[in-house]
């Protein structure tokens, strides 16, 4: 066995792009899109991106390792161009719809993008970022997306309009016959995604082929997803690739229903219209469902959710269960090109309550196939912590569906891919003995009150559970003999026939938590700042909270 060697045949690298060509040939006659009124089959989906690839080759000469970038909400050219762009060897770049010009234009011109196609809803966001290039610097050009069922919808494009031509004409002009261009190898990058940027400027994160076809396949495992799945899209694509599932959904010829805006009303239409399957969306999404059930009655069919990005309460889980969804946590990062924890369920909690079933499941769980380890370590010694469910440390991961690196950004790769072979998340969690994790707070966000640790998320899991908070946030604030106290943000739900008072909100969470854990200050908010993934901005409120007067307690509303 040891004078066999790899080859050409067996050697062919690994991509997610082939899932396209092979569901084309099975399912080729099976919706692929639904959007409004179109609806595209399988066939139809591969022929469109292919000749797009065709056009952005021959049109703009875009070639293997440029970089193409794309602004756009969850419309058909959205989910088309994840295999288009990569199909000509160019590497895609999605970009968050909700940030501001500025970091547009940062991006942008970090990225070296050579090409921006712009959804026509989002035209006066990308020109006054390409605006505020340097004016020695080479600006992309412009590719226009017009509204999906009316090309013609937009303003007329004009020398001054700053597009060179719609994206439908790209499509109509270009060769469905198209030889995509393949990999050289699979460590070829495919995405660059840029991180959140809440505290500092957004850092790009490259993923390859290699990476991206590993957490493609675990994404399915972990989701168990049926051939013919039912996805509805509520997760941006622009977020980590929407967690890679436009490759995972392509592999197992299912439908995608893309939705460019939208709300909680019309997310129970369209999974009844449709007969949703899966959806995918952070906690802020659990919220929003519970809180605008139009009777408050299970669902017919169960509809399946995984949610991350924030680690959601159980009370939370409790109520979005209660209503038909099957709720599984997840955990991940840019950085890992989405899950790679999972809370697994085991058969023998079947038969524990709701309370307690909701409280395992908020815990972020184990890892996936295509992690090969995940632990929490001191972040000093590097050593494990004890697996009592209490002894705090780093999560550090390692495995196939890391990145490559953070793009012109050797010490920023540095600092978090060590060179004892883990990455260093910056989440600080805790190992149970039966070998799940469960993260307590961002490194940051620890507030260290009179010497004593205090976790946000188990102070905000104990708001949530009160039945007049909508959102709940907590952030350190500065205090003369403590150090530093929590301080609690909250927004309240609507109708609510009596609001409770600031000293009511801390009785509250005194009666459920250590004397240290509880909030010494209470700010009332019509609504809490966000990021542009849905994140509570924590920044802000600790800017807020730095800001109050001095003093032990206060209390106060905004």
């Amino acid at each position: 066995m040891e004078e066999l060697r790899p080859s050409l045949v067996n050697s062919v690298p690994l991509t997610p792009l082939g899932f396209l060509e092979k569901t084309a040939a099975v399912y080729g006659d099976c919706p692929s899109i639904i959007y409004n009124t179109t609806t595209y089959t399988w066939s139809q989906t591969h022929r469109r991106c292919l000749q797009l690839a065709s056009s952005l080759s021959s049109s703009f000469s875009i070639a293997r390792g440029d970089v193409v970038s794309l602004v756009a909400p969850n419309v058909p050219a959205m989910y088309e161009l994840h295999f288009a762009v990569p199909f000509t060897g160019a590497v895609l770049n999605s970009i968050n719809t909700r940030l501001d010009a500025r970091t547009v234009s940062v991006i942008l011109q970090h990225g070296e993008s050579k090409l921006v196609l712009v959804d026509y809803s989002l035209t006066s966001l990308v020109l006054q970022a390409v605006s505020l290039f340097p004016s020695n610097s080479k600006r992309p050009r412009l590719v226009l997306i017009t509204d999906h069922d009316d090309d013609t919808c937009a303003a007329p494009i004009t020398d001054g309009s700053g597009f060179c031509c719609t994206y439908e004409s790209l499509v109509r002009r270009g060769d469905p016959e198209f030889e995509w261009v393949r990999p050289i190898s699979e460590w070829d990058p495919i995405v660059l995604n840029y991180t959140s940027g809440t505290t500092s400027s957004p850092k790009g994160v490259v993923h390859c082929h290699r990476g991206i076809f590993i957490m493609t396949v675990d994404s399915l495992i972990e989701f168990s997803l049926p051939k013919r799945a039912v996805y509805l899209w509520t997760l941006p694509m622009f977020h980590g690739n929407g967690w890679c599932f436009p490759w995972a959904i392509a592999a197992v010829g299912g439908t995608n229903i893309c939705v460019g805006k939208f709300d909680a009303k019309k997310i129970f239409g369209l999974i009844k219209t449709h007969v949703v399957t899966h959806m995918c969306g952070a906690p802020v999404l659990l919220n929003m469902i519970t809180n605008s059930s139009p009777d408050n009655k299970p669902l017919k069919n169960p509809v399946h959710i995984l949610t991350g990005g924030a680690p959601p309460p159980a009370s939370l889980l409790l109520k979005v269960e209660s209503l038909g969804f099957i709720v599984t946590h997840v955990y991940g990062l840019t950085e890992a090109a989405g899950v790679i924890v999972s809370s697994a369920w085991k058969p023998k909690w079947d038969s524990v309550a709701a309370s307690e079933r909701a409280r395992l499941k908020a815990r972020q769980g184990v890892k996936i196939g295509g992690l090969t380890r995940v632990d929490v370590v001191d972040p000093n010694t590097g050593a494990s912590v004890k697996r009592d469910g209490s002894s705090i440390g780093e999560v550090v991961l390692r495995g196939g569906c890391m990145m490559l690196g953070y793009l012109k950004d050797p010490i920023g790769t540095r600092n978090c891919m060590r060179g004892d072979g883990w990455f260093y998340t910056g989440d600080i969690a805790v190992m149970h003995p039966d070998g799940y994790l469960e993260i307590k707070d961002r490194s940051k966000d620890v507030i260290i009150s009179g010497g004593e640790n205090v976790s946000s998320v188990e102070v905000e899991s104990v708001l949530y559970a009160n039945p007049a908070v909508y959102e709940a946030a907590v952030v350190a604030r500065p205090d003369d003999y403590w150090g530093e106290t929590p301080c609690a943000f909250v927004s309240l739900k609507g109708g609510l026939k009596r609001k409770p008072t600031e000293k009511e909100m801390m009785d509250y969470c005194r009666a459920k938590l250590p004397h240290y854990m509880v909030p010494k200050t209470v700010v009332f908010m019509e609504e809490l700042p966000k990021t542009s993934t849905g994140k509570i901005k924590k920044f802000l409120l600790r800017d807020i909270a730095k800001g109050l007067s001095s003093g032990t307690a206060r209390v106060s509303r905004m």
